[in-house]
């Protein structure tokens, strides 16, 4: 049997009502509402609503990423300068150790300090000045040297006046030297022999000195106890401190 086209269309729109609502069932049988169907638009805005806190998310955590480094960048440093710092302080001790020593060994073997227990080189030391002297300088004594010697378990401080061959008198209060009245600059008083002292004219034996104070009237020098041996000498004094009103 031929069917017309109006029965077919009749057909149709039955069939499309019937499928419509079985379908309308279905979403109200699983609790859904039914959604119209998205436009381009509103997916790209929701792409993009979405991808802001995965954003967010990416800058804080490389915001602590560089705080980390930072922190740990002023930890180093804090540590270095700390690490330098004491570098600088042992450096100094260490320093300033070595200078000590240095100077221990130079004031003990070069040089040595005496003090001036008497007034027998006044003016030129004056009793109580802290002379300075250097001790490789025996060897080369001359006439007119200061030293520093060693006598009867003291120091005394004289003026070398003749060395080893020289012939040593005293005439008329005038020291004479190998026949020559010696001019002595900064001697202000005679030079007279001491009645308890040695005789002249005398000689002076090899390896010995003979020494004077400047302060002629009142010094104990080899008037009195005669030309001393140059290994019991300290010295030349190099310099003088002196003491004022201590």
């Amino acid at each position: 049997m031929v069917k017309t086209i109006e029965e077919l269309n009749r057909e149709f729109a039955s069939a499309k009502t019937r499928l419509a609502s079985e379908a309308k069932k279905k979403t109200k049988s699983a609790g859904m509402p039914s959604q119209k169907p998205m436009r381009a638009e509103d997916t790209i805005l929701q792409a993009q609503r979405a991808e802001i806190p995965n954003q967010a998310a990416a800058s804080t955590e490389e915001q602590e990423t560089k705080n980390q480094a930072k922190n740990a960048k002023e930890m180093s440093a804090k540590k270095s300068r700390k690490g330098g710092v004491g570098k600088e302080l042992l450096l100094l001790g260490f320093k300033i150790a070595l200078l000590a020593s240095s100077a221990a060994v130079v004031l003990t073997f070069l040089f040595g300090f005496a003090r001036m227990g008497d007034p027998a080189m006044d003016p030129a030391i004056k009793d109580g000045d802290l002379v300075l002297f250097h001790r490789y300088t025996k060897a080369g004594y001359l006439p007119g040297d200061v030293i520093a010697f060693s006598i009867d378990d003291s120091v005394q401080i004289r003026r070398v006046t003749a060395t080893a061959g020289d012939t040593v008198d005293i005439e008329d209060g005038r020291l004479v030297i190998n026949g020559s009245p010696q001019q002595e600059l900064g001697i202000y008083q005679n030079t007279d022999r001491y009645e308890q002292g040695v005789s002249f004219p005398l000689t002076v034996p090899s390896g010995q000195i003979f020494v004077l104070g400047d302060n002629r009237a009142g010094s104990t020098d080899s008037r009195i106890y005669g030309c001393i041996e140059i290994d019991d000498t300290l010295g030349k004094v190099m310099t003088i401190l002196r003491r004022r009103g201590i």
